[in-house]
């Protein structure tokens, strides 16, 4: 199972961070969107390109992915209809864990980008209050990946629920990974959670 390794989710991930704002009316919305993105795109790439330890990199972007990306809801459309069959305790465990697997799978490529920039295109409206920005991103002596960021004021307040990069949605693919593997694990949640807990217990072992 992808646990939000491949190049696709990270540089998803990447364009996760450049999104958030703050909406008004509907007929407003789409134009807002996108002049709040730019802002918040202007942060990050200012975080990224500047010379400053990595560490102190992630520690400036932490603040933007919980601020501006709906983690639990993105965490919560991965699990899909499991989530309904999960109890109380293994819903709060999940969405513990999505957090932390989320979160290191952005940071951990922060030193990967320098001379980073992006431009913004059309904002289109998806339907159930929410706007696809298109976008593309810029990175030397790479080719440019385009992107959408699909936004939604449903936690009630403007967060990211989506990337779609390469043709293929972020929430999208990691739910049809997660529910495959817990049907394949005969229907356990617990399985997931397992490989979950796994995966950061070896991400945070020291390096021998």
């Amino acid at each position: 199972m992808k646990f939000l390794s491949s190049r696709r989710v990270v540089l998803g991930a990447f364009a996760l961070l450049c999104a958030g704002g703050l909406f008004s009316a509907p007929a407003r919305a789409a134009e807002n969107a996108k002049q709040f993105i730019q802002v918040f795109g202007n942060q990050l790439v200012a975080i990224v390109n500047s010379p400053i330890p990595l560490a102190e990199k992630k520690e400036k972007v932490l603040p933007l992915v919980q601020k501006n990306v709906d983690i639990d809801g993105i965490g919560r459309y991965c699990l899909g209809r499991y989530w309904k069959t999960a109890s109380p305790d293994q819903q709060q465990r999940y969405l513990g864990l999505f957090h932390q697997v989320l979160v290191n799978a952005i940071t951990d490529k922060l030193g990967e980008y320098r001379g980073v920039n992006f431009t913004l295109g059309n904002v289109t409206s998806t339907g159930a209050g929410e706007y696809a920005v298109d976008s593309t991103l810029v990175r030397p002596q790479q080719p440019a990946a385009a992107m959408q960021w699909i936004v939604s004021e449903a936690s009630g307040s403007p967060k990211v629920v989506d990337v779609i990069g390469e043709g293929a949605s972020l929430r999208l693919t990691q739910r049809n990974d997660y529910s495959s593997y817990i049907a394949r694990n005969g229907g356990n949640v617990g399985a997931l959670l397992d490989a979950l807990q796994r995966q950061l217990s070896h991400h945070n072992a020291p390096a021998n």
